[in-house]
């Protein structure tokens, strides 16, 4: 590092995206993304106009995006924060609410970025451990005083509470704050956007990088009370009020008001997320329950870290984590039907040899 970098930073830990290499064309399955093309109306809405027009700065209050999304979901506009994708809304909701003096929690296996976060603004977070079969204990977050942050459904687990469950944590202590990062909602979860009417230390976080199939566009938004929006529109506006791009607004709007199309990429997921666990477990694979769109998977024959070798090998990307609890698993994440049965081509391939 040089000289200049600020010494509150000396102890911080990058996150580390998945692997993308340009030594050949892989089937990526190792970033949560997803194969699927975004809607036509995305097409649509990114034309010649919003091309021509750029120019212009952009709506910085991104009004017609915060009033698609609050439509979908039933709430008013003034309760919707976006951002440029949920790991700068999750940002934000770190700058708006937890100073030096903040205590947060999380569970020690979940979405690196809190713990990264946590590092970079020198927070005092408490990472709580899951239970020995990954699950959550719900008592652990109903009984602590610090500020909490969950990722439901889990991940790289999968696995997710009941939206009763959450609503225990949230109201127990009304005077925390209660993150709930739904990254993964959608594929077969309840959401706890509904509470936020009854909840004003509630903030529900949501990307369009999965079910929306946008995670190259960079977009994702907040749900919670008006004040909490108000507050984190102040920090927004004295650090860049022109976060998203008219291209982003425009093809977000289009793609949130798409719900049929939504509907059929998320049914046609969850099918192909089933059928190639059913096929992962007749191979002899331990396959974690999965509410999302990837699966955590083993096998006694052969060891996470060498399957991920394998499959790259064989042209598929998958993500292996070094991490002590979880160093026998791999996740894969959910592609197409075409690019999963690739994958277990290669798994019969590699489990033969074994």
């Amino acid at each position: 590092m040089s000289k200049f970098f600020d010494s509150r930073y000396e102890e911080m830990e990058a996150y580390v995206p998945g692997e993308q290499p340009a030594d050949r064309r892989y089937i990526k399955l190792n970033a949560n993304e997803t194969s699927m093309p975004p809607s036509p109306k995305v097409l649509e809405a990114v034309n010649s106009k919003e091309i021509l027009g750029m120019g212009l700065y952009s709506d910085p209050y991104c009004t017609r995006l915060r009033e698609a999304i609050a439509g979908v979901y039933g709430l008013e506009a003034d309760q919707v924060f976006v951002g440029n994708g949920s790991d700068e809304v999750l940002s934000f909701c770190f700058l708006s609410f937890f100073g030096e003096a903040s205590k947060i929690c999380f569970p020690d296996i979940t979405y690196y970025f809190y713990h990264t976060y946590s590092k970079t603004y020198g927070l005092d977070a408490l990472e709580i451990p899951l239970k020995e079969d990954f699950t959550i204990d719900v008592k652990n977050y109903i009984e602590t005083d610090r500020h909490v942050i969950i990722a439901n459904p889990n991940a790289p687990t999968g696995y997710r509470l009941s939206r009763n469950e959450l609503r225990e944590i949230i109201s127990a202590k009304k005077e925390r704050l209660v993150i709930v990062d739904e990254a993964y909602v959608d594929y077969g979860n309840e959401s706890c956007i509904e509470l936020i009417k009854d909840y004003s230390n509630l903030i529900v976080i949501q990307t369009f990088s999965k079910s929306r199939n946008l995670a190259g566009l960079r977009l994702g938004f907040a749900a919670a009370s008006k004040e909490i929006i108000e507050d984190m529109n102040k920090i927004k506006f004295t650090f860049n009020p022109y976060n998203l791009s008219a291209l982003t607004i425009a093809a977000g709007t289009a793609a949130i008001l798409d719900t049929g199309y939504y509907k059929e990429c998320i049914e046609e997921t969850i099918r192909i997320r089933e059928e190639t666990a059913e096929n992962l477990r007749a191979k002899g694979f331990y396959v974690m329950k999965s509410h999302t769109n990837f699966l955590f998977v083993k096998h006694d024959k052969i060891h996470a870290s060498e399957y991920y070798l394998r499959l790259k090998e064989e042209g598929i990307l998958t993500r292996y984590f070094k991490s002590e609890r979880i160093k026998d698993f791999l996740r894969i994440t959910v592609g197409t039907k075409t690019e999963m049965a690739e994958v277990l081509r290669a798994t019969e391939k590699i489990i033969a040899g074994c």
